[in-house]
């Protein structure tokens, strides 16, 4: 029926419809079907045309397909491809640990992506809306995606600040971290104390930059420097969401590259520096014994699961500003495939920098450990006998002190103890395991102070990180703001600035003294175990409960093709099944291992592991249980018609979406009915049923039951609106 039709604006102003709708269509202006373009099914055998969301809604939409693939990447390759994949190599194996990894990318990654940006594309809303549209009594999904999304967004900005102090910090030679500072007491200069035992770069970190206390329980007040980069990153979020994707997709083109080009400029120096071939070496020399450790595949899993960004809501949001017949199967392999080549880039520059930085500190090893032999031969404590001839203590390479060493252990085996020389093997220093902030901010900050033009590395680095996390901030931020705004009708300005106005202020937990404990405790428990339950969920409400084949049906509407038949059985069977592992063993983990934290302890200059004090433990425990409890909670309250479906808040363009679809249908509908099958064949009398569909499924409403198709007006409790049709049903388990 043409859009205009009596009957179509009739239902889209909500007036009650009384008539039949023989009578309504006897009062329509004759249709031309032979020459009409609604003759859809004069010829046999062609197919009717399938459903398609208009997309000139009102919905911001990217300005090009390359835009679009920079803020996934963006989004998807954060700080974690830095510093938290190269130590999961070392860690679990080396080459070795590529092999699970890629494999459960295969098995579990590629696939829950492509779904995420299916759902997304197709329902052309964010998480809330989604999850309400595909099962509204798991709508619980979405809201909870979205708290995991502000807890992490809350510390995750905090990273960015630290990275924000460091970048400034840069820009002076030497580099403040390059030496420890000196103290003055009285005529005296001596070295601080803290440094000394520890090392310049551990210094600057724990008690320049962080100031950090000795305890969670300890607050220390708000540590002003670190109060001001927050703020600072704040301010660029903010500003980066409010431009919306129009804008800040043009800056994904910039902070989704630039961070390449950094990694390449590190690789190619990385590789010119002696020790740097020792460093990649170590890494991808495979241990294939651990293959066979199910922590491996767990921590696989694991990481397999946040590289993607599964579960945020950041990739829905993203993905429902594209047009619907974007081929986002090729997206969903071509982000899968950059993030994995981005995570092996990452550790070749880390491992070929702190092979670098491991042959230094062998090389001062071997020094340190010379003078000491040096003394107890003049003190006659060892025989000049044990040093072999061609030893030249002036010019010690690592290979003769390895040597002497050896002779000196065999004999003085009773004795060789007190000595305290220490073996100085290249393979101990690479064997010192550091991620996170251990590696950003003192590991590799150490080795770029070896650098010739070391303020350049350190200003190209930490700007390099202030990129990958931004990016994957403005995905968890419109993460946060998409599903709201297409929910509710709220200025899309004003309500960013709320949110982070009000993270901010949350933030401010994080810049105290004992800030940094308050970032490993979310980063521990806000998002591991609340987000493995918000995917599975989403798994099981495509796979098992809006049913398999209808996605795979649809995923064919909108790509022109059926997906391969291999994603039929992933998604309805591995991939939840692998998930329910991966629960079961983070749940394992977390009860076997003791929840602590590594505090600094400023009287020995070193890390000390803590247990949680028990208002501390309460906290964590608060964490998951808020991240997880909007599931529950919906789940009761619509099963018990307690809380709408939440159809009566679709946004505006989402309503006149809707209705453009059932006018579509209707116009298919009515040629049917009035072309018959042949072009001679007489036009039924009444349609067989009418184009209605409920959001969550395609099953069209029986006629009979329609008080519309009586000639005689319903009763006043029986009135039926337009859009009450609408109303997304309670979900049931739909055929596979």
């Amino acid at each position: 029926m043409p859009k205009n039709s009596k009957v179509t604006q009739r239902e889209q102003s909500h007036e009650h419809v009384t008539e039949s709708v023989a009578d309504l269509l006897a009062h329509e202006e004759p249709i031309d079907y032979k020459s009409s373009a609604l003759n859809v099914g004069g010829a046999a055998g062609k197919k009717v045309p399938q459903i398609e969301v208009p997309e000139n809604d009102g919905r911001p939409a990217w300005n090009s397909k390359l835009q679009y693939i920079l803020a996934q990447v963006g989004f998807s390759v954060g700080l974690g491809n830095v510093w938290r994949f190269p130590y999961l190599c070392q860690k679990n194996g080396g080459g070795a640990y590529l092999v699970p990894y890629f494999i459960l990318l295969l098995i579990i990654g590629i696939p829950l992506f492509f779904l995420e940006l299916a759902v997304g594309q197709k329902i052309r809303r964010g998480s809330i809306g989604v999850w309400n549209y595909v099962c509204p009594s798991l709508g619980g999904i979405g809201m909870s995606s979205l708290m995991v999304c502000g807890f992490v967004g809350l510390y995750y900005n905090v990273i960015i600040g630290w990275s924000i102090f460091y970048f400034f910090q840069s820009f002076q030679y030497p580099l403040p971290w390059s030496d420890c500072p000196i103290r003055k007491n009285g005529t005296l200069a001596i070295v601080e104390p803290e440094c000394e035992k520890s090392s310049a770069t551990t210094y600057f970190w724990y008690r320049q930059t962080l100031n950090t206390t000795s305890t969670i329980a300890e607050s220390g007040g708000l540590n002003i420097k670190m109060t001001l980069s927050l703020l600072v990153a704040w301010i660029i979020v903010c500003l980066a969401v409010i431009r919306g994707i129009a804008s800040s997709g043009k800056v994904m083109y910039f902070s989704s590259l630039f961070p390449y080009v950094v990694l390449f400029c590190f690789l190619v120096r990385g590789l010119m520096l002696k020790g740097s071939v020792d460093g990649i070496a170590h890494m991808f020399t495979p241990k294939l014994e651990k293959m066979l450790e199910p922590q491996v595949w767990r921590e696989a899993a694991t990481q397999v699961f946040f590289a993607l960004g599964l579960g945020f809501g950041g990739v829905i949001a993203f993905s429902s500003y594209n047009k619907i017949d974007n081929n986002c199967h090729f997206d969903a392999v071509l982000v899968s495939v950059i993030n994995f080549l981005t995570s092996i880039l990452a550790t070749l520059v880390v491992f070929a920098v702190l092979g670098f930085k491991a042959n230094i500190m062998n090389e001062k090893c071997v020094v340190d450990n010379a003078e000491k032999i040096l003394g107890y031969l003049n003190s006659n404590v060892l025989s000049h006998d044990l040093i072999p001839p061609h030893v030249n203590f002036s010019h010690l390479s690592t290979s003769d002190y390895a040597e002497m060493y050896g002779v000196i252990k065999t004999i003085k085996e009773g004795s060789f103890t007190q000595l305290g020389l220490e073996p100085c093997l290249l393979e101990d220093e690479l064997n010192k395991a550091v991620q996170g902030t251990g590696l950003a901010f003192i590991a590799f900050t150490e080795a770029m102070t070896h650098f010739p033009a070391s303020p350049f590395w350190s200003v190209m680095f930490f700007f390099m990180l202030i990129n990958l996390g931004l990016g994957s901030m403005i995905g968890t931020m419109t993460g946060i703001t998409t599903p709201v705004l297409d929910t509710y009708k709220v200025q899309k300005e004003l309500f960013t600035v709320c949110c982070c106005v009000v993270a901010f202020l949350c933030g401010l937990l994080f810049v105290q003294r004992s800030g940094n404990y308050y970032v490993t405790m979310f980063d521990d428990y806000s998002a591991g175990l609340p987000l493995t339950v918000v995917v599975i969920l989403e798994n099981v409400s495509v796979a098992w409960i809006y049913g398999t084949k209808r996605f795979m049906q649809d995923l064919e509407d909108m790509l022109g093709f059926r997906p391969y038949k291999i994603y039929f059985y992933l998604w309805k069977y591995v991939s939840p099944l692998c998930l329910i592992v991966l629960i079961s063993a983070t749940v394992i983990e977390m009860a076997i291992s003791p929840p602590g934290y590594n505090a600094w302890v400023q009287e020995l200059a070193h890390e000390r592991f803590q247990s949680y004090p028990p208002w501390a433990l309460a906290m964590c425990f608060s964490l998951i249980v808020v991240a997880m409890l909007p599931l529950p909670i919906v789940f009761i309250a619509r099963r018990f018609n307690l809380m709408s479906d939440g159809s009566n808040k679709l946004s505006v363009s989402y309503r006149k979406t809707m209705m453009k679809d059932i006018s579509n249908l209707e116009e298919q509908d009515e040629a049917r009915f009035i072309l018959g099958a042949k072009p001679g064949e007489a036009p039924l009398a009444v349609p067989a049923r009418k184009a209605f569909l409920t959001p969550g499924g395609t099953k069209a409403l029986d006629p009979n039951s329609l008080r519309i198709l009586s000639r005689h007006p319903p009763s006043p409790d029986t009135h039926t609106h337009t859009h009450s049709l609408m109303h997304i049903p309670v979900c049931t388990v739909q055929g596979t």
